[in-house]
């Protein structure tokens, strides 16, 4: 709760509903009128035209939820102040990993909904990412203590898990989206709406920073990755996960 208190300042900002990634979330909801939507945050891929009840712990996500967006509880996932089967979908985007209690959050969805649909992302793969690889390898241990996606869906019995790609110009400043801009990882307030890197410390980030500078003005980054450039989306390892 007050991790996003701290850290989600501005982050509407940042994190912006990419179309490309929420038509695939809608086609995972199938035809359920009701949706509890856990660590809504700022409502990014709420669906629209459907019941929507949001539930999220930090008074600052909420307050930069819009105007308009679905009325919000402030709850944890762990303990969802719902009965039984009251939602026929529950959606949980991109938050499995800040949960205190994973498994008891992922029993919880279960217990107030009949679909789960669960966007997260393997760990592994985003350790590969090259930001991780050569520049702040200290990320890699917060991502090692975190639930990857592989483990949500075995704990759910998946139906179905979907690889969601990162397009090159993708408008939700998730992590791993400046894959091929990195220019914009130089940008504070770029990083600010990265939870992995708001919560790596500030001097290796720092560090890094200042060595991905230097290699984008020496010519080195692009001429290691050259490859990336013709790329029009990657996989940094999100997966759509529905049971």
């Amino acid at each position: 709760m007050e991790r996003y208190d701290e850290i989600g300042v501005g982050y509407a900002l940042g994190r912006r509903t990419d179309p490309r990634w929420l038509a695939p979330v809608l086609d995972a909801l199938g035809d359920a009128a009701s949706v509890l939507d856990v660590g809504s945050g700022t409502g990014s891929y709420e669906p629209p035209g459907r019941r929507v009840v949001a539930v999220e712990p930090s008074a600052e996500m909420i307050r930069q939820r819009p105007r308009g967006a679905a009325p919000v509880v402030r709850a944890v996932a762990e303990a969802l102040p719902f009965s039984l089967s009251v939602f026929e979908a529950a959606l949980a985007v991109l938050t499995v990993h800040h949960w205190g209690d994973w498994r008891r959050g992922l029993d919880e969805l279960r217990r107030v909904s009949r679909r789960q649909v669960v966007l997260a992302y393997d760990t592994e793969l985003h350790n590969d990412f090259w930001f991780v690889r050569e520049y702040v390898p200290e990320i890699a241990a917060l991502e090692r203590s975190r639930p990857s996606a592989p483990e949500i869906a075995e704990y759910l019995g998946a139906s179905s898990v979907r690889v969601l790609p990162v397009p090159w110009d993708f408008t939700d400043g998730v992590f791993p989206a400046y894959w091929r801009r990195p220019e914009a990882y130089l940008d504070p307030a770029v990083r600010r709406s990265c939870s992995a890197l708001a919560q790596t410390s500030p001097t290796a980030v720092d560090r890094g920073i200042a060595r991905l500078r230097a290699d984008l003005e020496s010519g080195r980054w692009h001429a290691d990755h050259a490859g990336l450039m013709d790329l029009p989306e990657w996989d940094a390892g999100f997966r759509l996960i529905v049971a």
